[in-house]
């Protein structure tokens, strides 16, 4: 596949200025040239323009122009895929970018499978396996900080710190088997005490890379938390404070809401999914008992509850036998309606965190947002574990490799069979290796690049 040359609309669909729409591949070059009609009567074809220039023509199919466009030519090897690849830009808009790229797939040019272009940057080793797994979470980042922790991934951050790890594995396989060709020559104490200890500085590599492992798919993914609570206490004004916009109908009367309505928003830093629930009552129609019965549905699944109560309601303790059943430490009581008390109430006893709020006059939104960071996030971002926030994948690789990193330790300090611990250190490295794409499948790659949008 590495033979075809690929085409594909870089840009999403839609009305724009503009629409780019991008070859790769050793033929990039002359299918761009049997599509492009350069403006100058005395420019050459794209075949034989400097590398990293832009020419402004036609593309032309069967005589007909379907656009005016300007066509950026790279030549192989100083291109994202390190194949010649040209982009064109035309005018934004469906049709025309469609029309554009029928041109070239005409021309001799393949429609590129989601991913493709990154996955030829990967194979081609214009980047590595974490690289290309950034280049996917930069476009998905809804934070800047889920931005800052991609672009530090693309740069290369953690792939450096990931191949250290590998070589000072590999250094001690290869002290490991080299005693193991010379059986006579048996490993010196104070030779075993220091791959004894450089194992170990590997072992505490891998477990601080694995205790970061929440932070990061926290960054990726974010969390689901759901607004629940009595009919009329607030819960929708307090989706509207959250959101910083109106998204919920706010209205006096009881059981307005009769469905759950989901955004997303940045939180501190956080991609926070907020689901607003209809009121928890008996309910009056069918209509309204579908809404509590989804409100049940999320209040299980959520992974953070926001607990609204009116703490001018004299019979507020009712409220707290809704969420009995769960762990105060996954709930934040918010006691709306403060404006409407004489006098700040009492301190509430339990474990749940509690947030005094008026989503009349927008007082303590701001520490409520706090509150939910501390409640997802105990700790704080520290400028170095951007540059190592693993994903699912990372984390399955490095598990095994720790394993075997123990294993191999405890093999080499029991005095077994030096076979033992080079077996062990074996498949930790290969493990290790996987994060990076030094050791991988073709299924594996189809999984990862399948995730990716068509052109990219």
């Amino acid at each position: 596949m590495l033979e075809d040359t690929i085409a594909a609309i870089a840009t999403p669909v839609g009305e724009g200025g503009l629409a780019v729409i991008r070859l790769s591949g050793r033929q990039a070059l002359r299918v761009a040239a049997q599509c492009f009609v350069p403006a100058g009567v005395e420019t050459p074809d794209l075949g034989s323009v400097p590398s990293h220039t832009i020419h402004f023509g036609r593309i032309v199919r069967e005589g007909k122009t379907i656009d005016e466009v300007l066509a950026a030519v790279m030549r192989a090897p100083r291109t994202f895929t390190r194949e010649d690849v040209v982009e064109i830009s035309c005018h934004g808009g469906v049709l025309p970018a469609k029309l554009v790229l029928d041109a070239l797939l005409a021309a001799g040019a393949r429609l590129a499978h989601p991913g493709e272009f990154t996955r030829r940057a990967f194979l081609n080793g214009r980047i590595d396996l974490v690289q290309a797994e950034a280049v996917a979470e930069i476009i998905h980042a809804r934070t800047e900080l889920s931005l800052q922790a991609a672009t530090e991934q693309l740069a290369g951050k953690l792939s450096h710190k990931i191949n250290l790890l590998r070589d000072q594995v590999m250094n001690i396989l290869a002290h490991l088997e080299a005693h193991i060709d010379f059986p006579d020559e048996d490993i010196a104490p104070a030779t075993r005490d220091q791959l004894l200890g450089s194992l170990r500085e590997g072992m505490a590599f891998v477990e601080k890379l694995l205790q970061a492992a929440p932070e990061g798919q926290i960054l990726r993914r974010g969390i689901r938390a759901a607004i629940i609570g009595r009919p009329n206490v607030g819960k929708s004004s307090l989706l509207n404070h959250l959101l910083g916009r109106e998204r919920a109908i706010v209205s006096p009367v009881p059981g307005t809401t009769r469905d759950t309505i989901e955004e997303t928003a940045n939180i501190r830093g956080l991609p926070i999914t907020f689901i607003d629930t209809a009121g928890l009552r008996s309910a009056q129609d069918s209509l309204e008992q579908e809404g509590i019965r989804r409100s049940h549905q999320t209040l299980q699944s959520a992974e953070l509850i926001l607990h609204v109560l009116d703490a001018a309601d004299p019979e507020v303790h009712l409220s707290l036998q809704l969420t009995a059943a769960i762990p105060e430490t996954r709930q934040i009581l918010v006691r709306n309606k403060m404006d409407l008390l004489p006098s700040p109430p009492p301190a509430w006893p339990g474990e749940a965190p509690v947030c005094d709020v008026s989503c009349m006059t927008g007082a303590g939104i701001d520490t409520l947002k706090d509150k939910i960071r501390e409640a997802v996030w105990s700790g704080r971002i520290r400028a170095d574990m951007a540059e190592a926030m693993i994903n699912s994948r990372h984390q399955d690789a490095l598990a095994r490799a720790c394993e075997a990193l123990h294993q191999g330790a405890t093999a080499l300090e029991s005095g077994s069979p030096l076979e033992m611990a080079a077996m062990d250190l074996r498949i930790a490295a290969n493990s290790i290796g996987e994060i990076v794409g030094q050791t991988t499948t073709e299924d594996l790659l189809d999984r990862i690049f399948s995730q990716f949008c068509i052109g990219k």
